[in-house]
């Protein structure tokens, strides 16, 4: 059995070390077509999207979706991770302090990516079987925009394979490593621990995740960020020298790897962009199941306000990890990952830090827990809507989520790299065939911005989408 696990790892990285190559060209690519064709939408319509976030917080409990700040939440609720905390550390470590710019720039193009799918996932989402929901994304806008069914299964499967099985098992395995590090808990009863915590939240379906996330999200983002903001505060004399080894090694000409592509690009650029795209998650097609939730009046409205998840995903709680690692002046040896950020919270804060970091590290996994969960969920019910495969899916999730806590998974984070490079391939290339229509949306959008409306979408207002739009929500 032994020899059979090992095989089938060789066969997966086989997979995804060309996959992956490509797919990092393909996201920075499609993102600089986006930017530009959009006229900088990320930059030109920040301060807007900031507004539109805000004003969704104070909507009403409206019974057919949910609100655009609770959208926002579950999409950061996935978003924001061990990936800011391990995943910033690692990037540092193998790539040096440069990968922090080239996760700086993968972020501020990629918010255009985001954009154009949290629109499009708006435009062709549908109501839930109860009738009472809104659901969408990728598989939803595939088959409808495109037309391609199978193509459609094809991604949703991917989905539900990554996000709502195996990623689950990698931020409970997450969780229990650290709270045993902390306390000295066994992994076993932390398992247990997690399927009672998760259940009511995912029997509950995605109104009752997008309120649990409205909860978590803020007050872990918040705790994180004191903690980081404090220890920068305390070496204020120190910053103009990270910003200094940030730009200085931006430019290491060590290459990532052979060939012509692996020669273009250097270490400290693929390390950057790799651990940018796995944390923001910018045209992965993840966020837009999220996006496609909520109630506006507009679908460029959660357009913006799932650009702005990537912003802060990156550019802040990225950001905030970066320079403290940044600060700390110790030799990094063995430490790598979540391990070395808590080695450089206890260096500043004392020993409490190490059990602080494991109660932040909860929340952050924890939080991806049910984000994941609410985006494989519309999935399932995109390829077959009844309350029973709902029910065995749910039991599947949780059956995961323990097995996360006892088990090693450097197999299955292999697997879930394979199946969310496929989500990300299909995601990218049906985005560049529907840009047009984003584009529309764009141009409605702000056409009746310079009018000084409220920007409100009419699908009466443009016949050629008439036959395309399989819903009458618009």
């Amino acid at each position: 059995m032994d020899q059979f696990f090992e095989q089938l790892h060789g066969w997966i990285n086989a997979i995804n070390d060309p996959m992956w190559s490509g797919l990092v060209y393909m996201l920075l690519g499609a993102g600089l077509f986006f930017t530009v064709t959009t006229g900088f939408v990320q930059f030109r319509l920040f301060g807007r999207s900031i507004k539109e976030m805000l004003s969704g917080r104070k909507q009403g409990d409206d019974p057919h979706g949910i609100t655009p700040f609770q959208a926002f939440v579950t999409g950061l609720a996935s978003r924001v991770g061990v990936g800011n905390i391990a995943g910033v550390a690692i990037a540092i470590k193998l790539g040096g302090p440069g990968a922090v710019f080239w996760m700086w720039i993968t972020a501020l193009i990629g918010m255009s990516s985001a954009f154009v799918e949290s629109s499009l996932a708006q435009l062709f989402k549908v109501r839930d079987y109860d009738n009472h929901h809104f659901r969408g994304g990728p598989a939803y806008y595939i088959t409808q925009g495109l037309g391609q069914k199978w193509l459609g299964v094809l991604f949703a499967l991917s989905l539900i394979f990554c996000f709502g099985f195996v990623f689950e098992a990698v931020q409970t395995n997450t969780i229990a490593d650290t709270v045993k590090a902390a306390w000295g808990w066994e992994p076993h009863y932390v398992g247990v621990a997690l399927v009672i915590l998760t259940a009511p939240i995912i029997f509950g379906g995605i109104r009752r995740v997008s309120k649990a996330a409205e909860i978590v999200v803020p007050l872990m983002a918040v705790l994180y960020l004191f903690i980081a903001l404090f220890i920068i505060l305390t070496n204020l004399p120190m910053i103009p020298d990270v910003f200094g080894q940030i730009f200085g090694n931006a430019f290491n000409v060590e290459a990532a790897g052979g060939g012509f592509l692996g020669g273009l690009i250097s270490q400290t650029m693929m390390m950057g962009i790799k651990r940018g795209l796995y944390s923001n998650e910018a045209g992965m097609g993840s966020a837009p199941n999220a996006a496609a939730a909520a109630e506006v009046k507009h679908p460029v409205s959660q357009g913006m306000i799932q650009m702005l998840g990537v912003f802060v995903d990156t550019i802040i709680v990225c950001s905030c990890t970066a320079f403290i690692i940044l600060i700390y002046q110790q030799p990094y040896g063995d430490l790598s990952g979540a391990a070395l950020t808590q080695a450089v919270i206890v260096s500043q804060v004392g020993q409490w830090g190490a059990g602080f970091l494991a109660v932040i590290l909860f929340m952050f996994a924890f939080s991806t827990v049910i984000g994941n969960y609410a985006y494989a969920e519309s999935n399932v019910q995109f390829i077959k809507s009844h309350w029973l495969v709902t029910a065995v899916f749910r039991m599947l999730v949780l059956a995961w989520v323990y097995f996360g806590a006892v088990a090693n998974v450097p197999l299955v984070w292999d697997m879930a790299d394979m199946a969310m490079g496929i989500m990300a391939w299909i995601n990218l290339v049906a985005i560049l065939f529907l840009s047009p229509l984003a584009f529309l949306l764009l141009k409605d959008y702000t056409a009746k911005l310079k009018m000084g409306k409220d920007p409100e979408f009419k699908l009466s207002e443009h016949p050629g989408l008439k036959r395309k739009i399989k819903s009458d929500i618009w």
